[in-house]
């Protein structure tokens, strides 16, 4: 199983050069440039490093087209790929928080965090599964080196002649950011490889299924289909550092405890602590939004056991028992595995380089 690195948007291109150059030296296969609504741009953070390493994947994730259309996002993976010799991976996904920064998502009223109440949308993106599909199909058509007249789909269409036929290098990989049902079987269907997020070893067995499916209508082969999983790492030496950080950036894993509650009923005790969770949701994104990690309303033992359910933490004893989870995960159908890293990330990765790789490559 291959390890990947995925890096925090709040970082310089110059600091990100300097990581993906000591990720390639440790033999990570991808470094990913997050895609968010504020801070670097995704693709741009990822040019300085296209000159600065030779051998490692430069990757973003993830991209929706309903913030960037099809023929956009082709152009821009496309240069990355000429600018890194053929290295470039984009994956894309049919939501993200960009989203509902531009105001695509339904809210509920309640506030985003403190003193800030966003106005009540009731319009979201559909189609989103086809929608993926057909950025998938169109950026296929631009990395082919073909010239195209156009292209008519049921979500997106391109009226001019296009096509990037001064390409040199094969065209980058092409993921599909895939969580629910549909979105891993269209990705099995349609694209290179898949991209699941926080996915744990109990549902492993289920997206396997959904792959399975939707190879069973996959037109053309694939020698090297990937199946990769964003996962935290907050391991640090320092044991209270590393828990305020899983603290802190629980909400994000907890995109899962607000939409499919069911997930996370493995690491509670019973259905009271899943209303106690529910009730003070708004508290953990609080605990992000302020950067304090504190957590008002939830018991420490129900945070630690949603931590260590759905994230890396701990100091370093805990490593040993995190390589374990991993393994089970490559062993379950996982060909790759990408560590999100946070504060201070160069040292996140050293510990990787040191203790994670060489574990897992043989699995």
């Amino acid at each position: 199983m291959d390890i990947n690195i995925i890096l925090e948007p709040d970082v310089t291109p110059q600091q990100f050069a300097e990581i993906a150059v000591e990720a390639e030296r440790i033999g990570a296969r991808t470094i990913w440039s997050s895609n968010y609504h504020f801070q670097t741009d995704a693709f741009l953070a990822l040019s300085l490093a296209s000159q600065t390493t030779s051998k490692i994947k430069l990757g973003v994730l993830a991209v929706s087209p309903w913030e960037m259309h099809p023929l956009k996002m082709a152009n821009a993976i496309l240069t990355l790929n000429e600018m890194s010799k053929g290295r470039a991976i984009v994956a894309v996904s049919g939501g993200g928080g960009l989203l509902g920064a531009i105001g695509w998502h339904a809210w509920d009223g309640a506030p985003v965090w403190p003193g800030y109440h966003p106005v009540k949308k009731t319009s979201e993106p559909d189609r989103r599964v086809a929608a993926v599909a057909e950025t998938i199909d169109i950026l296929k058509l631009a990395r082919s080196g073909k010239f195209n007249m156009q292209y008519e789909g049921r979500v997106f269409s391109i009226r001019r002649p296009w096509g990037m036929v001064w390409a040199e290098h094969e065209g980058p990989e092409l993921y599909s950011c895939s969580s629910g049902p549909m979105m891993i079987r269209m990705g099995a269907r349609v694209a290179d490889s898949i991209q699941l997020s926080d996915f744990t070893v109990s549902q492993m067995p289920g997206v396997m299924e959904n792959v399975e499916k939707g190879f069973a209508k996959r037109e053309e082969p694939t020698d090297d289909f990937r199946i990769g999983n964003f996962w935290a790492w907050h391991i640090k030496k320092d044991l209270d550092a590393s828990m305020h950080e899983a603290r802190r950036e629980l909400i994000w894993r907890g995109a899962i405890i607000g939409q499919i509650e069911d997930e996370i009923m493995p690491f509670l005790h019973d259905e009271e602590e899943l209303k106690i969770v529910m009730d003070n949701w708004e508290n953990i994104r609080i605990a992000f939004r302020n950067r304090s990690g504190v957590i008002e309303g939830i018991p420490d033992d129900i945070i630690n056991r949603l931590i260590a359910g759905m994230a890396s933490a701990g100091d370093l004893s805990a490593i040993d028992e995190e390589v374990e989870r991993y393994r089970k995960l490559g062993e379950a159908g996982l060909t790759e595995l990408d560590l999100r890293l946070f504060d201070d990330p160069m040292d996140g990765l050293k510990l990787i380089g040191e203790h994670v790789l060489p574990a897992v490559r043989d699995v």
